[in-house]
């Protein structure tokens, strides 16, 4: 049932449908013809019983005939094998009308979505065209039983590219439906609707899973409990925790994956100073966040901040997160990633939010060297010897003074002397507002 679900996630809305703006209401493949005996009416009898609606243009051959443009209502009169007499509810004249070309209201034929007839060879056919996207749908009647129906969707596999993926729905006595037999519905147009409004907001979201050995479940969950408590847009969002094995995590998806991966791309290469330091804004905003809220994040690096395909980045990787009133010690034995760690809490494993400034201060010297790994060519061991010795990392190539300097304030051996997120928020988003002319006199 899982499988199910997860490709009616893929249902959108209304726009997206086969029969409407993908073009396939066009002659060669018409969806339209009476339902006879099969006629699936849905409910109990209303005023649209003979209210038809007009899919496609049609023009008079004779003083007989009725014209009418697509979308017109009518009201039929009479129904005489193709040819239907017909009163346009839109001029009031009279004639006949090609039955074809429209559909009764109170039947399935007047939903964009309903190909009555089409096999599922056909199916696949249009649905593959390249114009559809992925999760275009439509519904038609079951080839092989009786008066059941079969949902066909677009979806895309990875290593396969773009499939068809078919489902039953079935009929139940009562003359419902169901696709899967907890959830059930009065008629086609409610399944439909239920499954595309609820998800026609739908995005990609990403899975985080408890790897055997890692960590202990119960820690996996505080990760996600705390998640739970800090929502910010700079904060990746979490969407749900499945608790029972495997334990999971899901959050929402960012396409450009990490920071660190996406600085070192072709796309994170081009990237113009102006971005780079915007990127860095954000970041500090979801800091300056988690400040407010009296939590330290202790593994603050471009490799846990996240980034979308417009480019907003999101902090992540909440696993080491604590909430403190003013510091925190940590239990010995733990580790941490030591390039980016302030001296204090490398020599005596007490963290707090001025840890973090130091952290978001390597970060800089991340993103402005497109990824480049901190203090290079040094060891751990003689990173920490070095800091011992008052030794801070030169001011990376085509930094800007202004930059390195706020560097410099995030790596004061004081903690209390080091800016405050809320502080490197602004100084960064007013960055050339205020350095201007300086950034153009004095590079690095």
């Amino acid at each position: 049932m899982g499988s199910t679900f997860s490709i009616l996630r893929q249902l959108r809305s209304s726009k997206d449908h086969l029969g409407t703006e993908n073009g396939f209401a066009g002659n060669s493949l018409s969806l339209r013809g009476a339902l006879g005996s099969d006629e699936h009416v849905l409910g109990p009898p209303n005023p649209d019983k003979d209210i038809a609606i007009a899919h496609y243009d049609f023009q008079s051959l004779n003083d007989h005939d009725l014209s009418f443009q697509k979308g017109d209502k009518l009201k039929i009169l009479h129904e005489n094998g193709d040819w239907w007499l017909a009163k346009s509810l839109v001029t009031g004249e009279e004639g006949y009308i090609p039955s074809t070309y429209v559909a009764k209201l109170d039947t399935l034929d007047v939903e964009r979505w309903f190909f009555k007839h089409m096999s599922r060879k056909d199916a696949e056919r249009l649905l593959l065209v390249p114009a559809n996207k992925v999760g275009s749908f439509l519904i038609r009647e079951s080839e092989t039983t009786k008066g059941a129906f079969s949902l066909s969707i677009k979806d895309m596999v990875p290593g396969e590219g773009s499939v068809v993926k078919h489902y039953k729905i079935r009929s139940l006595d009562n003359g419902g439906f169901y696709i899967a037999p907890k959830v059930t519905f009065p008629s086609l147009q409610e399944l439909v609707k239920y499954y595309s409004s609820y998800y026609k907001n739908t995005q990609k979201v990403a899975i985080k899973t408890l790897k055997e050995g890692s960590m202990e479940p119960e820690a996996f969950l505080q990760e996600a409990n705390l998640m739970k408590q800090l929502q910010h847009d700079k904060l990746v969002r979490l969407y749900a925790v499945v608790t029972k094995e495997p334990i999971l995590i899901v959050t929402e998806f960012m396409a450009n994956g990490s920071l660190l991966d996406f600085l070192k791309t072709e796309d994170g290469n081009k990237l113009q100073l102006p971005r780079l330091i915007d990127m860095a804004a954000q970041i500090a905003e979801g800091m300056a966040y988690i400040e407010k809220k009296n939590y330290i994040h202790r593994d603050l690096r471009a490799a846990n901040v996240l980034v979308s395909e417009a480019l907003h980045c999101k902090i992540a990787d909440f696993g080491l997160a604590r909430i403190i009133d003013n510091e925190y010690t940590a239990q010995e034995g733990s580790k941490f990633p030591i390039k980016w760690t302030a001296p204090e809490a490398i020599n005596f494993g007490t963290f707090s939010i001025k840890s973090d400034v130091w952290s978001f201060g390597i970060l800089l010297t991340e993103i402005v060297t497109y990824g480049r790994v901190p203090y290079p060519g040094m060891s751990n061991p003689e990173v920490v010897r070095n800091l011992s010795r008052n030794y801070r990392m030169p001011c990376p190539d085509s930094c800007p003074y202004e930059l390195y300097d706020l560097m410099l304030k995030c790596w004061r051996n004081h903690p209390e002397e080091r800016p405050t997120f809320e502080y490197l928020q602004d100084t960064l988003e007013d960055f050339f507002i205020a350095t201007e002319r300086q950034y153009e006199d004095h590079p690095c």
